[in-house]
């Protein structure tokens, strides 16, 4: 992200994924990220994600909480209809089962000491 003005500003960099092979239907995108960034004016500014293998996780048609290999579509975008950057990702090895303690998600600032709640 570039702020190619003369003042300060901010912009919030979002996260989305897709999953077009699932065995159940889902989302064309789902959000499942964002960081404010603040460059500086003339400045850039990177936004830093963490996605671990169980983001992609839904409920199977047998009621389990699941991830399937297969490829996932992650985009970072300025708004839903803002893509900018995108790229496949490909899951593989059996499907996993999500348990209970592990379906509890972290966010991960992109700069050291400011909290993106």
């Amino acid at each position: 992200m570039r702020d190619a003005g003369e003042r300060a500003g901010a912009e919030v960099v979002q996260l989305y994924a897709s999953d077009k092979v699932a065995s159940v239907t889902r989302p064309v995108v789902r959000l499942v990220g964002f960081a404010r960034v603040e460059p500086a004016p003339g400045e850039s500014a990177k936004a830093g994600f963490d996605v671990p293998a169980r983001l992609p996780a839904f409920t199977g048609r047998d009621g389990r909480r699941v991830v399937e290999p297969g490829e996932i579509g992650l985009s970072v975008r300025g708004s839903v209809a803002e893509p900018i950057a995108g790229r496949p990702v490909d899951l593989t090895g059996p499907v996993y089962e999500i348990t209970g303690s592990e379906r509890r998600l972290t966010a991960v600032s992109a700069e050291p000491g400011k909290d993106d709640r």
